[in-house]
C-alpha cells in the first residue's frame, strides 16, 4: 500500500500531468452503494482530475450518489450495455476537449491509487493506450476457471491476430490519450467491446502497453457474465474477431494535427 500512495503522490506532482485537460470515465449499472466511492477516491488520487459518469439506464440511485460525490453525471434513458456507455463516455471526452483520460468501472474493483501506473507510458509518450493487466505481473487474481479459460484464449487468439502478446484482453481499467480517445470516440464495439478494442488499436497503429495491477473484490452488484452468459459471450467475441477481420478503418472523429 505504501507504494501505491507514493505513486499517488507523484501523480499529483507530476507537471506532464496537471498540464494535461483529463477525465476519468466511470460506466456504472446499479452500483449506487459503490459508485460514489469510486468518485472520491479518484480525486482523492488527483484532485485536478474530472470525473464523468455514465449512468447506463439505472434503476436505483447511482446518478444520484455520483453527483454527490461531484462527478459529472451523463444519464442514458435506458440500458445500452458497457460498449455503448463507455463510448459515450469518450464521446463525452472528446468533445469536452480532454487530452487524457482514464476508465474506471463503477463498482469498486479497480484501484484509483494505481491510476498512476497506467498514465505514466502517456506521459513518456511510450503509450496511446495502457492496459492495467491482471496477468501480466505476480498478483492473486484468480478468476473462476470457466472465465480463466475464456481470457486465456482471447489473450491468445488476439495476440496472435496483432502479432504481439497481451495478456489481458478483457481489462476496463484503462488510460487513454488524445488519439485513443478520438478514435473510441466514433468507433467502439457495443457487446463486451475490450477484446475487439484492442484489435481496433492495432489495426489503426496505436501504441498498446500493459502495466501490471491488482483487482479488488467487486464492492457492489454482480458480473453481468454468467456461467451461460459467458458462452454466449465467447460465441459472440469470436464471431465479431471473425467479422472484424474483414472491416475497414473508421475513420476517428477527430483527424490527428
Amino acid at each position: 500500500m505504501a507504494e501505491s500512495l507514493a505513486t499517488a503522490d507523484a501523480a499529483r506532482l507530476d507537471p506532464r500531468l496537471t498540464a494535461l485537460r483529463r477525465i476519468a470515465i466511470v460506466p456504472a449499472h446499479n452500483e449506487e452503494s459503490s459508485v460514489a466511492d469510486v468518485v472520491r477516491g479518484i480525486v482523492g488520487v488527483d484532485p485536478g482530475m474530472n470525473v464523468v459518469v455514465v449512468d447506463d439506464g439505472s434503476h436505483d440511485r447511482t446518478g444520484t450518489r455520483a453527483r454527490e460525490a461531484g462527478a459529472h453525471v451523463v444519464r442514458l434513458p435506458f440500458n445500452l450495455g458497457i460498449g455503448g456507455a463507455v463510448q459515450t463516455g469518450f464521446r463525452y471526452a472528446l468533445e469536452e476537449g480532454y487530452q487524457l483520460a482514464v476508465r474506471l468501472d463503477g463498482d469498486g474493483q479497480h484501484d484509483p491509487r494505481e491510476l498512476w501506473k497506467l498514465v505514466a507510458p502517456i506521459l513518456a509518450d511510450d503509450a496511446d493506450i495502457v492496459v492495467g493487466s491482471r496477468f501480466a505481473g505476480s498478483g492473486a487474481y484468480r478468476p473462476p476457471l470457466a472465465r480463466s479459460v475464456g481470457i486465456r484464449l482471447f489473450a491468445r487468439l488476439v495476440s496472435l491476430l496483432v502479432g504481439r502478446r497481451v495478456t489481458d484482453t478483457t481489462s476496463g481499467f484503462q488510460a487513454l490519450s488524445r488519439r485513443a480517445i478520438t478514435l473510441f470516440a466514433g468507433d467502439y464495439p457495443h457487446d463486451y467491446p475490450e477484446v475487439e478494442a484492442i484489435v481496433m488499436v492495432f489495426r489503426h497503429r496505436l501504441r498498446l502497453v500493459e502495466v501490471p495491477v491488482a483487482m479488488r473484490e467487486r464492492a457492489a452488484g454482480s458480473s453481468s457474465i454468467t456461467r451461460f452468459g459467458s458462452i454466449v459471450y465467447a460465441s459472440k467475441v469470436l464471431l465479431a474477431l471473425f467479422v472484424g477481420l474483414f472491416r475497414r478503418n473508421v475513420t476517428p472523429l477527430e483527424e490527428d494535427s
